[in-house]
């Protein structure tokens, strides 16, 4: 079976050659007959790799997504009503206000509401953890301890579902994003707040909030942010930012450092929808001495926080949170288990790096050498002078004991001269002395 295909260019083609070409030589190519055609494969067009991300985009539009919000602050501060702004829907019924001799809960409670929001065909499962009663009590102490001990289970039921046999249908149920509501008070944080956001800021991507903004002026809420950004600061809590990449373009740069600049935001939630003085009905609170409008910009930050919560970052609360949160969480956890890894393994590598690493090594290796060499070089040079210098010292006490010897001999010889020299014997009679002393015998 052999493929067919037209050409750009006219004339017949078979085996891959044009009916009536020559070769290089002028001389006429023979239609072929008899002969197995040649396919030849021409590429029509570009590779196409950069259709990958519409393909994650399909994938992902149909598996759909799924998003954790836990919202946290004292009663009254426009939780549910900031929620139901944010996705435009009624997760929260309205609250009935609790009878003034009704038994109040001695315990801050964990409430979750799951909703399917669907827009542009892009399903979203949506869950709203609310922690009603936090802040509410006389004695405060410990009043987070339930929200942290939420969100450490959900890290477990994380956990445990990664180390099933079949992991093809994992539920993310982590908490991605927590909005922190701060009692528009204008002066400082509450010591509450600093202890809950010490307490969580390793497990959660925090987003402070200034509730009811529109009890405050605009200079009191800009001095307001500075006070919250000091205080932070001075008690080294991370809250979540707008991350920036490398080749970015500058109006996403600039979007970026606008949100950024709006943290921690102040903000007015309201679903009624009132009409302006110029005749627009929009969102928002109507009051004697005007109408605040929820979209607007220039009356609160919610267009910002909705901004980087919900059109522009939720990926990246929803990365940060699996690759650095859960991470170090899952880290700690194993390691207090007992469980330990080398931290070599499955450690990304740069080529350049690790070639330069070797390098260094490599050299420090032939140093460590050489300066052993050299230390037994000069070992053994030590062992070969003091050698040397005790043979010295023996061939110098042998000659010293040869030459006294010599000397000896030489005094000899010259007395036996002398002697001879004047007539005496060398060596003495030995019985002379006795003859002369003796009596002669009869």
């Amino acid at each position: 079976m052999t493929d067919s295909y037209t050409s750009s260019r006219d004339g017949d083609y078979s085996n891959g050659i044009p009916n009536g070409s020559t070769t290089s030589f002028g001389q006429p190519i023979p239609p072929a007959t008899g002969i197995s055609s040649v396919i030849r494969k021409k590429l029509m067009g570009y590779v196409g790799f950069a259709n990958l991300p519409n393909q994650v985009h399909r994938k992902s539009v149909r598996k759909g997504f799924q998003f954790t919000a836990m919202v946290v602050g004292e009663s009254g501060l426009g939780k549910s009503t900031l929620i139901n702004t944010l996705f435009n829907t009624t997760l929260y019924p309205p609250k009935e206000s609790l009878d003034p001799s009704a038994e109040r809960p001695k315990t801050v409670a964990i409430e979750s509401i799951g909703a399917d929001i669907e827009e542009n065909g892009v399903r979203l499962h949506l869950t709203v953890v609310d922690t009603p009663g936090f802040g509410d009590f006389v004695n405060n102490d410990d009043s987070w301890k339930p929200i942290v001990e939420n969100i450490e289970s959900r890290f477990d039921s994380y956990l445990e579902q990664e180390n099933r046999v079949n992991r093809l249908k994992i539920v993310d149920n982590r908490v991605h994003a927590c909005l922190y509501f701060i009692q528009p008070t204008g002066h400082s944080l509450k010591q509450l707040d600093i202890e809950f956001m010490r307490r969580l800021h390793t497990k959660v991507n925090l987003i402070p909030v200034i509730a009811k903004a529109d009890t405050m002026t605009d200079e009191e809420i800009a001095s307001f942010k500075q006070r919250i950004l000091s205080d932070i600061e001075h008690h080294q809590i991370h809250i979540f930012e707008a991350p920036t990449y490398e080749n970015e373009d500058e109006e996403t740069i600039a979007e970026a450092e606008e949100i950024r600049s709006q943290i921690p935001f102040a903000i007015v939630g309201s679903n009624n929808f009132v009409v302006t003085p110029d005749g627009r009905k929009v969102r928002g609170r109507a009051y004697p001495w005007g109408v605040v409008e929820v979209d607007n910009e220039e009356h609160c930050d919610f267009v910002k926080l909705r901004q980087m919560l919900v059109r522009t970052y939720m990926e990246e609360l929803r990365e940060h949170t699996n690759d650095v949160l859960y991470e170090n969480w899952r880290t700690e956890k194993l390691v207090s288990m007992g469980v330990a890894q080398d931290s070599s393994v499955f450690k990304e590598i740069n080529p350049a790096a690790r070639l330069q690493e070797e390098r260094v090594m490599h050299e420090a290796k032939l140093a460590k050498m050489e300066a052993e060499m050299k230390m037994v070089f000069q070992q053994k040079v030590q062992e070969k002078e003091a050698k040397l210098k005790q043979s010295e010292e023996e061939l110098y006490a042998r000659h010293k004991e040869m030459k006294e010897a010599l000397e000896k001999q030489r005094l000899d010889l010259e007395d036996k001269k002398r002697k001879i020299e004047t007539g005496r014997p060398i060596t003495p009679e030995k019985n002379a002395t006795g003859r002369r002393k003796g009596f002669l015998r009869t």
